[in-house]
């Protein structure tokens, strides 16, 4: 638990740093393209117009009501933190690999560097969160006392991603195979959290739909839309926000541990 504490301690003190690094990464990023940051908010929009017209056109979900509203802002709602997630844990788990020439070179909080991919992609995260609003708005989604809980469950989402992902970079140095490896977990998850499909209905077994909410990723996914277009409150499931934050807190004490270990050899090891 002294690591954990170390952890938090290291991002607090160093947040002005967090927050300038990945402004300059994101400018980076796309300043040899032609629409420059205007990408990292298209290709989402694109992928989202993709998967609509697949799932919600083409396999006939689009007339059918999930939640009492159409298929394209219930998937929406789900689609935009997953996507946040996606890309902040595959990006954090690189981001020690990444940044070796600075590790090495310098004196540098090796554990916020994962912190800064995460809040790197915050600003795509944000604009897509407001346009899945307004898609809801458009089609009769209307604000409710449940829309507060969006800040639960964006506190609880950025949990997750600062625990996997110091979990993740250190395992990565490590386990070289680890990143190729995560990228495919995480395209299997991606259709097992619930974001293109609605698994919390009578025509899939209740075994099955217990097993999938144990799923961190199916906690903040449902969470969301539950903050949107549902009507129960996160306390009014204890089990599932308890296992939640049961597996936070086991990939925090283990990444922690990890990280603190093995810190000064990361260079080493790369």
């Amino acid at each position: 638990m002294k690591e954990v504490i170390t952890l938090f301690k290291e991002q607090i003190k160093n947040l002005g740093i967090i927050f300038r690094i990945s402004k300059y990464e994101d400018m980076a990023s796309y300043q040899s393209h032609y629409l420059g940051l205007v990408w990292e908010y298209l290709y989402p929009l694109i992928q989202i117009g993709i998967y609509w017209l697949v799932f919600g056109v083409g396999l006939k979900h689009g007339g059918s009501s999930m939640h009492g509203i159409s298929y394209l802002p219930w998937m929406m709602i789900g689609i935009t933190p997953w996507f946040f997630m996606n890309r902040a844990i595959l990006d954090a788990s690189k981001s020690i690999f990444q940044r070796v020439g600075m590790v090495s070179k310098m004196k540098f909080p090796v554990s916020i560097l994962p912190t800064i991919k995460i809040v790197g992609n915050l600003n795509s995260f944000w604009t897509m969160l407001v346009i899945s609003i307004v898609v809801g708005l458009m089609n009769h989604v209307t604000p409710s006392i449940y829309w507060l809980q969006f800040v639960y469950y964006f506190f609880s989402m950025i949990m997750l991603m600062l625990a996997l992902s110091i979990f993740n970079s250190a395992v990565s140095i490590l386990v070289r195979d680890f990143h190729v490896l995560l990228q495919s977990f995480m395209r299997m998850l991606f259709y097992m959290s619930g974001v293109l499909f609605n698994f919390e209905t009578d025509s899939f077994p209740a075994i099955f739909v217990r097993i999938l909410q144990l799923n961190p990723f199916f906690y903040i996914v449902s969470g969301f839309r539950q903050s949107m277009v549902g009507k129960v409150w996160f306390w009014e499931q204890p089990t599932l926000t308890i296992v939640f934050w049961l597996i936070v807190l086991f990939f925090l004490l283990v990444g922690s541990h990890l990280h603190y270990k093995f810190r000064s050899r990361f260079v080493d090891l790369i």
